[in-house]
């Protein structure tokens, strides 16, 4: 999943050097937190949030066979 979510965020963004996944294991959940460059934000984000919310959905799919949640946070 990491590697699928930097795989994405680099394809995306103008700057692919300052992407950076950083994957933190809880009980019961998996965190996912997207680094990239503050002038790349809103091409990750997208209007609205569409594209946001479509990555998070690519994962989540990734992620079915999972037995925990999968949270992509884009900081």
């Amino acid at each position: 999943m990491r590697e699928l979510l930097e795989f994405i965020a680099k394809s995306m963004v103008n700057h692919p050097e300052a992407v950076e996944v950083t994957l933190t294991e809880k009980e019961t959940s998996i965190v996912l937190q997207l680094h990239v460059a503050e002038d790349d934000m809103g091409k990750v984000i997208g209007k609205q949030g569409r594209i946001a919310k479509a990555i998070r959905t690519v994962i989540k799919a990734a992620a079915s066979n999972e037995s925990k949640k999968v949270i992509v946070d884009i900081v």
